[in-house]
């Protein structure tokens, strides 16, 4: 719906009409599905699965890059968001290092955000696995053993490499990993960084941690707010959790940041958010993200329908009540039963005004990886798959 068609409504239910009604928006796929990724056709080795919801910007010389694959993370270019081919020299890795002090164990291109194409700013999931590190975790299991973190990378070539940065945390739990095995803990899958007022925001989940009286505070499970004001310093605040503004976070091993601030969870997501656009014609901020069948959206109960989700925002901070953009069993569903899972939702257009494509029209496309289920097993069998969505505009009761 173009935006002739959109401002009627939007003017009634600000006025305020007699019934209950509220702004929503629809993202409505339309068209077939398109592999722009197949391991069995594109790939450099086995660990090119597509693995982190995609991340695009455009290079200095106008040509599309991507990152959206595993740990050996090696850039995608293209002409078209359509036309992506891998290239298999790895842009960045962790080495596997089993101190977990060092961060530096296995790391996932997770966000990136470009000025002019040349210098790339990226957050990086990182995951020390302590199950395989030998004696650095009381179980033997993946899950009750990953600690996560958010870590500072930068690139001087473009994305073709990234390095390290000082603060190189973002974001971690105030605890070592030795505390609370038994279930993942700490922050993980970054949103894309998107810029407002000056400063840059993501958003990232957490599972969240009880509290350790006189040493730090506790932290609910969810999905919280960072903002920098220079993405060159590396220095990432969350939204406290009075929500009256923005502080450093805890800082594990650095003796010169706060310790056991706790950040506030952002409703209506009950998992991580695959993406944040503004929306041209409205201006309004789009977010998209998976949830299971079941899943709690904090604010009107329980999710009924697994799959993608969309919520709407003035600020990044109040988000409206979602709806369903595509019903789907996700990562967050039992894979029993299933043919394949779908994760990792990002709207993205390639009529973007902005170089990291932060901004979508009422046309964009939709991303998100396909995975096979073998019986109740997650395979690598996985394809990054796009499909035209329309986005429109309704009052709802």
């Amino acid at each position: 719906m173009g935006k002739a068609g959109w401002m009627p409504m939007l003017a009634l239910c600000i006025a305020g009409v007699a019934r209950a009604a509220e702004t929503a928006f629809l993202a409505t796929p339309v068209g077939p599905e398109i592999v722009v990724f197949d391991p069995k056709r594109d790939a450099c080795d086995g660990h090119d699965v597509p693995d982190v919801p995609l991340r695009a910007y455009r290079g200095a010389d106008g040509t599309i890059h991507a990152f959206a694959l595993h740990f050996e993370n090696r850039r995608m270019s293209g002409k078209s968001l359509l036309a992506l081919n891998v290239e298999c020299p790895v842009a960045f890795r962790g080495t596997g290092n089993g101190d977990p002090k060092n961060f530096d164990d296995r790391s996932w291109i997770a966000a990136t955000w470009t000025p002019d194409g040349k210098r790339v700013h990226a957050l990086a999931h990182h995951e020390f696995q302590a199950n395989t590190h030998k004696g650095r975790c009381l179980y033997t299991e993946y899950m009750k053993c990953w600690w996560n973190s958010i870590l500072n990378l930068r690139s001087e070539d473009g994305g073709q490499s990234f390095r390290k940065i000082e603060p190189l945390v973002a974001a971690a739990t105030p605890f070592p990993q030795e505390i609370e095995q038994g279930r993942h803990r700490g922050f993980f899958n970054p949103s894309n960084i998107i810029e407002k007022d000056g400063a840059y925001y993501t958003l990232i989940g957490t599972t969240g941690w009880a509290g350790a009286q006189g040493r730090y505070s506790g932290q609910d499970a969810g999905v919280c707010l960072f903002r920098s004001t220079d993405l060159g310093g590396g220095i990432w605040q969350s939204l406290r959790t009075d929500r009256a503004g923005f502080g450093a976070f805890a800082g594990l091993y650095a003796a010169d940041r706060p310790k056991g601030r706790s950040c506030a969870p952002i409703s209506p997501f009950p998992a991580p958010v695959g993406a944040i656009v503004r929306h041209r014609p409205s201006g309004k901020y789009l977010a998209i993200y998976q949830a299971g069948a079941g899943a709690s959206d904090g604010r009107s109960g329980r999710v009924g329908k697994p799959g993608f989700y969309l919520s709407w925002s003035d600020d990044l901070i109040t988000w409206n009540a979602p709806t369903l953009v595509l019903e789907t069993k996700t990562l967050y569903d039992k894979a029993c039963g299933a043919d394949f899972l779908r994760s990792y939702p990002v709207l993205i257009d390639e009529a973007a005004e902005t170089r990291n494509f932060e901004d979508i029209g009422d046309e964009a496309l939709l991303f998100f990886s396909q995975m096979r289920i073998s019986g109740c097993a997650h395979t690598s069998d996985r394809k990054l798959i796009a499909r035209k969505i329309r986005i429109s505009i309704f009052l709802r009761d």
